[in-house]
């Protein structure tokens, strides 16, 4: 049978997709898991999506009860899931064993016994909805919102009793982390759960290089599968013993970084400069009253006017639309009219369309400042960036949340940490490994 060729790793494979793969116990026993549904959250590159692909392509060749049995693969968005999934299914599944050709608008492969597979994006969780479903693979479940299982998917599953792989990164303690400690407290057989990291499945050079890049919450998280408890101080990677300096140098002509954060009230710009090895903040503007746009500015201009490299600026791509932008237009093209008749061709607006999610700028924020293996990546000069050192020691998560910025604590705290993360992020994000290196083994 089909299904006994797929999962025994050393017998022919059904397309040349199917390498031939070496599971290790962990992963052997969620291949032939009899569950209902099973949790499993992995390491980043550990194979989990590749097992999850074969069992789902497997239970959907091997559906007899149902002659138009439904089988979704499904991530946080479209794009994603088609990115995940639609390639490799294509690729996986034995031409002969599809009914017609892939449809590409609607990303679905019949197949001869009646089933079909679609790949599915639920950023819009309704569209899961409206037909029975006999078994899911979630991928980056995590990253969906708490809405997709409990309101949408479980009452789809009831009429065929059907499955679900719920497969990820942990993101925190959110609820990821509540479903899976659930599932280790099921006594029913419903439920079952599976876990592994990236480390003995990608290469050591790989691993080493994740440690020095990534602070040691996050690689704790993206390849040791840790449910991290994000509470307490935000950037629990700073140590003013480690990143306060005195008299840190100054290249007059390098390249100097402005960031922007836009405010009601309260004006303020990180300055930095990057070294080999480091990110050096050498400045600050930070106005605690009645501030604006141009107010920054006009501050920047009288402390870096004499600089003779390029500026480049960097921030909320937002643009700040309840503060100066309201009333006198967009900041950016504000800091752009007051910064370009003093600095000319020299500045450089760094600006995305929109900003990333508040827990990759934190997480981009930390690895910066220390990696996993102690490698300490900025520096702050204690005399000019006051206030930058105050931010950083003094920002807090929110108490049994999932790692999201509490902004009550104290008012004045997050404007400058959360400039500075805008830049950092897009200039230092964090990198996980997008392959393993390892082919024979996942």
């Amino acid at each position: 049978m089909v299904t006994e060729q797929i999962i025994a790793p050393n017998k022919q494979m059904p397309t040349d997709r199917w390498m031939k793969l070496n599971y290790h116990e962990e992963q052997q026993r969620y291949m032939q898991s009899q569950a209902r549904f099973n949790v499993v959250p992995a390491g980043r590159r550990s194979g989990k999506t590749e097992c999850a692909k074969r069992r789902g392509i497997i239970r959907a060749l091997s559906e007899r009860e149902w002659t138009d049995s439904w089988f979704v693969f499904a991530a946080p968005t479209h794009g994603q899931a088609k990115r995940i999934f639609w390639t490799d299914l294509k690729a996986m599944i034995p031409r002969e064993l599809m009914r017609g050709l892939p449809r590409e608008g609607s990303l679905s492969i019949r197949l001869v016994n009646g089933a079909e597979i679609t790949v599915l994006g639920l950023d819009a969780p309704e569209r899961i909805e409206g037909r029975p479903v006999n078994g899911v693979v979630l991928d980056e479940y995590g990253n969906m919102k708490e809405t997709v299982w409990g309101e949408h998917l479980r009452p789809a599953l009831s009429d065929r009793r059907g499955w679900v792989d719920f497969i990820g990164v942990p993101e925190g303690r959110n609820h990821y982390y509540d479903l899976y400690k659930n599932a280790q407290a099921d006594e029913t057989g419903d439920w079952a759960t599976f876990t592994w990291t990236s480390e003995g499945i990608l290469d050591p050079l790989e691993i080493q290089a994740a440690k020095r890049d990534l602070d040691e919450l996050t690689y704790n998280q993206e390849y040791k599968a840790s449910f991290v408890s994000f509470e307490g101080q935000a950037y629990h990677a700073f140590d003013e013993k480690l990143h306060c300096k005195r008299h840190l140098p100054y290249d007059p002509k390098g390249e100097v970084i402005f960031c922007f954060d836009f405010n009601v009230g309260v004006g303020v710009a990180v300055i930095c400069q990057e070294t080999e090895l480091t990110t050096n903040i050498i400045g600050e503007v930070y106005i605690p009253n009645n501030s604006n746009t141009p107010m920054v500015c006009n501050k920047l201009i009288h402390d870096w006017s004499h600089h003779e490299g390029n500026i480049h600026c960097y921030g909320d791509a937002t643009g700040g639309a309840r503060g100066t932008a309201a009333v006198l237009g967009s900041d950016w093209d504000l800091i752009k009219d007051t910064l370009r008749p003093v600095f000319g061709s020299r500045l450089r607006m760094r600006v995305d369309r929109a900003n990333p999610r508040e827990r990759v700028r934190l997480n981009a924020m930390n690895s910066r400042l220390k990696g996993a293996d102690g490698t300490v990546k900025v520096a702050i000069d204690v005399e000019k960036s006051p206030m930058t050192i105050k931010d950083l020691e003094g920002v807090r998560l929110v108490k049994g949340g999932s790692g999201e910025l509490d902004k009550k604590v104290d008012p004045k705290l997050t404007h400058l940490t959360d400039a500075l993360g805008y830049y950092i992020v897009k200039r230092h994000p964090v990198r996980v490994a997008n392959r393993t290196t390892i082919t024979e083994v996942i």
